[in-house]
């Protein structure tokens, strides 16, 4: 597409109304997704289920320099599969990702996959991020945590805060666990006017960094003093010259999908999943650390045909992100001492 045409495509987005749709419907408010989570009642943990039982085009954008995923490679655009039938969104760290495998055998079952022969192969691409340091660490997700996740979805309102794969999840760790605050998982959703297209997100926010809301540019959760009277403010220490911190590699990371009505083919989906990150950026300081592992999906359900570019659909997408983030935190609960947003007010 040429700038001209992406210039009327942007215009045209402009000049229809975002329409904000049931905050709490979040990502389910698209047809053909369903969701669901499982948290594991022994310790805060547990993972979430994205399903698209009609099958789904998806790309992945990885920006943290500590990721653990599976599936990801299939999402490269010059690669065969052109369809995935799920994602999984897991607590646990790298064990965690044996959730996908629970997700196969829920979609083996139902008849969900490709067909190859006389055998169902479902496409479940997953990410993890760390929670092992809340509560019990040998207790994490596994394959029939993951199963649980897929049997619980449907198109219902998804449930937000401290649940699903955002139930350990923390935020505010660059320097050390005193001064962290409990996250969450947090979902939202747009209708753009009247085109048909819907745009919508789901983040488990497990970032080092500090949350700010863009809007003000103050810090609404992260790390907090050590007397707890307000925040540390990680970026005005670190621009202090304040270099020792506590935060370690591959303890953090923010995992999320986007996702659309929209027809779009894997090359696009790729690049709205790298444009979906600027809206972490925008909520999220600092933000691709060594320390995180963020990781974005990009789904279309292949329903609607845009009458814009997908580079539109991608901004919309960071937008919507940015919302979700925010979702996870405020309406997170705080756990075994450590305090949430809520628990400030």
């Amino acid at each position: 597409m040429n700038r001209r045409t992406f210039a009327k495509s942007l215009a045209l987005a402009t000049a229809t109304p975002l329409t904000a749709a049931t905050p709490a419907n979040g990502l389910t408010l698209i047809p053909g997704i369903e969701v669901g989570h499982f948290t594991d009642t022994r310790r805060p943990t547990g993972c979430t289920a994205i399903l698209f039982r009609q099958g789904a085009v998806a790309g992945v954008d990885v920006r943290g320099a500590a990721p653990g995923t599976r599936e990801t490679d299939l999402l490269n655009p010059l690669n065969t599969v052109q369809q995935i039938h799920a994602i999984m969104l897991s607590g646990g760290s790298a064990y965690g990702l044996d959730t996908a495998s629970g997700a196969m055998r829920y979609l083996e079952e139902k008849g969900i996959g490709f067909h190859i022969g006389n055998q169902i192969v479902p496409i479940v691409p997953a990410a993890i991020l760390y929670d092992l340091s809340v509560g019990d660490g040998h207790i994490r997700p596994d394959a029939a945590a993951g199963y649980a996740a897929c049997k619980a979805a449907s198109t219902a309102p998804v449930a937000e805060g401290s649940i699903g794969a955002g139930a350990g999840a923390t935020i505010g760790k660059l320097f050390g666990p005193r001064s962290m605050m409990k996250s969450g998982i947090g979902t939202a959703c747009l209708s753009i006017g009247n085109t048909g297209v819907i745009v919508a997100a789901i983040v488990a926010v497990n970032a080092v960094g500090d949350v700010l809301d863009p809007t003000t540019g103050h810090i609404i959760a992260g790390a907090r003093k050590p007397d707890g009277s307000g925040f540390m403010d990680t970026m005005a220490r670190l621009r202090e010259g304040r270099n020792r911190v506590d935060a370690e590699p591959g303890r953090n990371t923010t995992i999320g999908v986007v996702a659309t009505n929209a027809i779009f083919d894997k090359a696009q989906m790729t690049k709205i999943a790298q444009m979906a990150h600027d809206g972490l950026a925008r909520a999220i300081n600092p933000v691709h650390t060594t320390m995180d592992g963020d990781t974005l999906f990009a789904a279309s359900t292949a329903a609607v045909k845009p009458s814009m570019d997908h580079g539109v659909i991608g901004a919309i997408a960071a937008e919507v992100m940015t919302q979700a983030v925010l979702r996870a935190v405020k309406s997170a609960t705080g756990v075994l001492g450590i305090k949430a947003y809520r628990d400030l007010s």
